[in-house]
């Protein structure tokens, strides 16, 4: 009767213990994310997109890690209630992690890359970077990989621990660099003061741009004419749409001024 008495004690405990366990791994992780949510704001008005971008990306990591460190835990928890020797199951996942590791090492390198990616703010989701060739915007960043898409819409993957020679534009202002040809028969002191007040006509008329214009005179002679070199100090990335705005008033306050813009012409003579 003791002998029963017993084994159903053990029986409960089996089945009590392992609930508590869980419950006190549910209230844990419940606990630690309250704190980390608090440690890491991602809604915050201060913050800028690509800022709440990698807060966010960080919390997630931050999390996934003691969620599983938790069920790690508990699993071990319930399987020594059982009394299965817990010991050698810890001594034996070295033997196990290094099996693993061989088998998913690209797995490992694409998830530590990701890591470093993401700490040391190589680049984020938004920025304008260019891998193999690729010029795009990384519209997604994982621990395993990112997603880059260009301006036709193509959309390139590549595995993090490839990312390891990449270009961004985005971390620092660009240049945008006009090139205009200017007939010979005027002459230069006219061409860059038409170009200089254009410049401070256009002063705080351009959206995303950084600096005043500045003439840098004569860069080259064409066969047909003279080339003039301007730059304009814009965002990062902007530097296009500020050129084509440029090129547009160029092309209009030379028109204003009589300015010829030489061409290339093909002469036929009728030969005789």
């Amino acid at each position: 009767m003791f002998k029963l008495f017993d084994l159903i004690t053990i029986d409960i405990k089996q089945i009590i213990l392992p609930i508590i366990y869980i419950v006190i791994g549910i209230i844990v992780y419940g606990f630690t994310r309250k704190i980390i949510n608090k440690a890491i704001k991602v809604d915050k008005t201060s913050l800028k997109t690509h800022q709440k971008q990698r807060a966010q990306t960080l919390k997630i990591l931050v999390l996934n890690i003691i969620k599983y460190v938790i069920v790690i835990i508990v699993i071990l928890a319930i399987l020594a209630t059982f009394n299965i020797n817990v010991r050698s199951i810890v001594a034996g996942l070295g033997i196990t992690t290094a099996i693993i590791g061989l088998a998913f090492q690209d797995l490992a390198k694409d998830l530590i890359a990701g890591f470093s990616i993401i700490t040391e703010n190589q680049y984020e989701v938004g920025d304008t970077i260019e891998i193999d060739g690729f010029v795009g915007e990384v519209v997604f960043l994982g621990l395993k990989t990112t997603q880059i898409r260009d301006y036709k819409g193509a959309t390139k993957i590549i595995a993090n621990h490839n990312m390891d020679k990449l270009i961004n534009y985005s971390l620092h202002n660009s240049l945008a660099v006009v090139d205009v040809m200017v007939d010979y028969q005027h002459n230069p002191e006219d061409i860059e003061k038409i170009l200089n007040d254009l410049g401070k006509d256009l002063e705080g008329s351009i959206p995303d741009v950084t600096g005043k214009l500045e003439v840098w005179g004569i860069d080259d002679f064409g066969e047909a004419g003279m080339k003039y070199r301007m730059v304009m100090e814009t965002k990062p990335t902007k530097n296009f749409s500020v050129e084509r705005l440029l090129r547009k008033k160029i092309k209009e306050r030379f028109e204003e001024k009589n300015i010829k813009i030489p061409y290339d012409q093909i002469e036929v003579h009728n030969g005789k």
